[in-house]
């Protein structure tokens, strides 16, 4: 027999209905009536579900319908039905079944084959979500639709795609010498995808978070010209960590709406470093995507490598929840606690997982210039799965480099970078070793494409899921 849940709400509402036959609700820990506290519900619609793995993902499979082994299934109910879910454990790992908005939740089951069920009624006509509460689980996919009374889905949010392919690196600068440069930039405030049905008001350098990464040379001389867009309805700038002069340059381009500033300045220093707007406050330009990096090539140019790639992290404050659908707005109360509901590799959540493919072959050498926008969080950047051969600490790149790191710390407006040779195939994730961060949208895939190397990595059991790590 299923096992039954039911909350304390939906509890009153099913005792209360003189219309609805007797049941016996079964506790989910056990697989016997419980004869003492009989309840009388009478579900007008019931669904079952069971937890699977499908693609490397988590997901609920429709066991029942004509939804039957679709996963994920979207649930049509009649707006006032009572509902109920079972749900079936189809993998072994541990799991329950909750609609928030009709605070229904099931215990937890653990064992294969094992089962529990939610009851509630579907009082509002809308659309509304059942997941897996279990952390990570949502994110790994257990998340479908219910649509109670025929709603008509809202709209989906549709912004610009706004991140940064991280494969724009620009050209090595190599054995030439020093020469005179012209940077453009121009400042724009923009709708851009943050996520599936969601969109964010981004800041941005040239419509891209980050802005371009910009390569130049020890002694090169370079203009810089910021054009503040027409549109734009705040004034802002451009601050280099690279330049010696008043303010990295903010204080000189301070761009109104329709205006342009310009200056010239000298690459004195190697190294890689961040650039971002210093317009107050600055905080809020630089979470809303003002942020890149300028890579300042020591005398004769960086070693050769077979793949370099752009990456770096942000944050967005929002009012609304992570994984809300629609426009997220900003939350200035969230800036100033450093709360951010939002992290990001290249300025959304699905840049370097879905919408930029990063690629190498085994036995290549992998280069990564990484930066932190931030503004608040410290990132400890780890590859999972490799060892970084080469770390550039705090983007040094004259004094020689760590060996054989597994993480590396980089602070907010602060950079580095890593060199890592590809051994064996397979599929890297980009983390900020604070993995919590991952919750909130903060991965980046790598796929490594080549012959097996068993000396190197051999597996002989074939995974159940993918649990990333």
């Amino acid at each position: 027999m299923k096992r039954t849940i039911i909350s304390q709400a939906i509890l009153a509402l099913v005792i209360g209905a003189a219309t609805m036959a007797p049941a016996m609700a079964q506790h989910a820990g056990h697989g016997k009536a419980d004869t003492s506290s009989a309840v009388q519900y009478r579900p007008d619609v019931t669904f079952t579900l069971r937890t699977d793995i499908a693609d490397g993902k988590l997901v609920f499979v429709s066991e029942t319908g004509a939804t039957k082994g679709q996963a994920n299934p979207t649930l049509n109910v009649p707006e006032g039905a009572v509902v109920q879910i079972n749900l079936v454990n189809g993998d072994g790992a541990t799991h329950d079944v909750s609609v928030p908005e009709f605070n229904a939740k099931s215990n937890q089951i653990n064992d294969k084959g094992a089962s529990t069920s939610i009851v509630f009624k579907a009082g509002k006509k809308g659309v509304y979500t059942y997941i897996c509460t279990l952390p990570g689980h949502v994110a790994a996919g257990m998340i479908g639709k219910i649509v109670v009374g025929g709603a008509v889905e809202a709209p989906v949010a549709k912004g610009v795609d706004v991140s940064m392919n991280p494969k724009e690196v620009g050209k090595p600068v190599g054995a030439r010498g020093p020469k005179k440069l012209t940077v453009n930039l121009e400042t724009t405030e923009i709708t851009g995808q943050l996520s599936d049905g969601t969109t964010y008001k981004y800041w941005t350098f040239n419509n891209k978070v980050p802005g371009p990464f910009i390569r130049v040379r020890v002694g090169d001389t370079v203009e810089v010209n910021m054009a503040n867009a027409k549109d734009s309805h705040m004034i802002h700038s451009v601050d280099f960590h690279a330049v010696t002069g008043p303010g990295g340059g903010a204080a000189v381009t301070q761009a109104a709406p329709g205006s342009t500033k310009s200056f010239t300045f000298k690459a004195l220093n190697p190294g890689l470093y961040v650039y971002h707007c210093a317009t107050p406050m600055v905080a809020q330009h630089i979470s809303n995507g003002m942020y890149g990096m300028i890579l300042v090539e020591p005398e004769g140019g960086l070693a050769k490598v077979d793949r370099e790639f752009y990456v770096m992290q942000g944050e967005l404050y929002t009012a609304q929840r992570h994984g809300t659908q629609g426009e997220a707005e900003f939350s200035l109360e969230k800036l100033l606690n450093e709360q951010p509901e939002h992290l990001m590799f290249n300025g959304t959540h699905d840049a370097l997982t879905k919408t930029h493919r990063m690629e190498a072959k085994v036995g290549e050498t992998v280069r990564i210039f990484f930066g932190v926008g931030g503004p608040n969080l410290t990132s400890s950047f780890h590859v999972i799965g490799e060892v970084f051969d080469r770390v550039y600490s705090q983007a040094d790149l004259t004094s020689p480099p760590l060996k054989n790191v597994q993480t590396t710390t980089v602070a907010p407006g602060g950079a580095t970078m890593v060199e890592f040779k590809v051994e064996a195939p397979g599929r890297y994730i980009l983390v900020d070793h604070a993995l919590s961060r991952m919750e909130k949208g903060l991965a980046g895939f790598m796929y490594v494409t080549g012959k097996e190397n068993p000396e190197v990595f051999r597996t002989s059991s074939k995974p159940d899921g993918d649990s990333g790590h």
